[in-house]
């Protein structure tokens, strides 16, 4: 193949970092995506191995309620400075799943930071997280702390450690 004749790569690809975070909460196969942009801002998705990406799932419901008290809907942000925003931990959930086959699955942060926004198209049209994982069918977007942009992804994978992983999982028993 030519030059002139590769793939520009994706606005995905080019201006995000990918991480990974596999295994959320012991739950094997739950991994999640965050993609890291320069400007500090991260998008929450869901890692293509996801079981709700696998086997032809259809999803029944997304629901943003994650206690009486607590909706993520409710999210509100202002000014430069974000304020506002629910502020989550790493383990914050932020949306629940439930496929036809009545499967549910708990979506977290995966990263400490305030929340700017939570995708609404997908409760529309939550096909949109089957066919678009990585950007119409995004979770939530997250913004860390300044002074913790650096140290957010301690603790997350490259993508190269993700794929290892991904490999040695379908050497032992796949999900």
């Amino acid at each position: 193949m030519e030059d002139s004749e590769k793939k520009a790569p994706s606005v995905i690809d080019r201006y995000f970092t990918r991480w990974y975070r596999t295994d959320l909460k012991g739950k094997a196969c739950e991994d999640h995506c965050i993609l890291q942009h320069s400007n500090r801002i991260c998008v929450i998705t869901l890692a293509e191995s996801h079981p709700i990406l696998q086997n032809g799932r259809k999803i029944k419901n997304i629901n943003y309620q994650i206690s009486d008290g607590c909706s993520r809907l409710k999210n509100k942000v202002s000014g430069k400075s974000k304020r506002g925003g629910q502020f989550l931990t790493e383990f914050a959930p932020l949306c629940r799943i439930t496929c036809t086959d009545e499967q549910e699955y708990t979506i977290f942060s995966c990263i400490r930071g305030r929340l700017l926004e939570v995708n609404e198209a997908i409760l529309n049209k939550p096909d949109l997280l089957l066919e678009k994982p990585s950007t119409e069918g995004y979770i939530a977007v997250i913004l860390p702390k300044f002074e913790e942009s650096k140290s957010v992804t301690e603790g997350l994978l490259t993508r190269e450690q993700y794929e290892e992983v991904l490999t040695k999982r379908n050497q032992q028993e796949p999900c």
